[in-house]
């Protein structure tokens, strides 16, 4: 069954708005975003240290994520590292000069404080790892099981 005008022009409408984020984010703020990223409207990026953000491809940012680049207490500013084909739930705050690996999930609400290793879960504030060795797919959904 294939999917109705509108909708196929709703999905067009989609990428075509969400590379031109993408392209505004990389050539505007001179951040790193790879492509295929999708970045909700309302996520929050860093612009006091907008080149220290890096993110790898076919990742998802979901409403009221935050990414913080700077410290303003101790004066530094830190790169952030978000690897590709992750999920990062909603309310998530990854704090300055964290690394997160490749096919990663970030549970909703979470406070990440430290570097997250690739294929891994993590939950809860501050954040943990719950599980380790996950597969994921583009924007950090797990594969499809027949």
């Amino acid at each position: 069954m294939s999917l109705p005008l509108i909708a196929k022009t709703r999905t067009w409408l989609h990428r075509l708005l969400g590379e031109a984020n993408r392209q505004y984010y990389n050539n505007v703020w001179k951040m790193q975003i790879g492509r295929g990223c999708r970045i909700s409207r309302s996520a929050k990026l860093d612009k006091t240290n907008p080149k220290g953000i890096h993110i790898g491809e076919y990742t998802i940012l979901t409403f009221n994520v935050t990414v913080l680049t700077h410290d303003f207490v101790n004066r530094k500013h830190s790169d952030v590292y978000i690897g590709s084909h992750c999920f990062i739930g909603c309310g998530t705050i990854i704090m300055p000069g964290i690394t997160i690996g490749n096919h990663c999930i970030i549970g909703a609400g979470t406070l990440v404080r430290e570097n997250v290793p690739d294929n891994s879960v993590v939950v809860g504030n501050p954040g943990r790892i719950v599980q380790s060795g996950v597969e994921t797919v583009e924007w950090g959904m797990k594969p499809l099981t027949i």
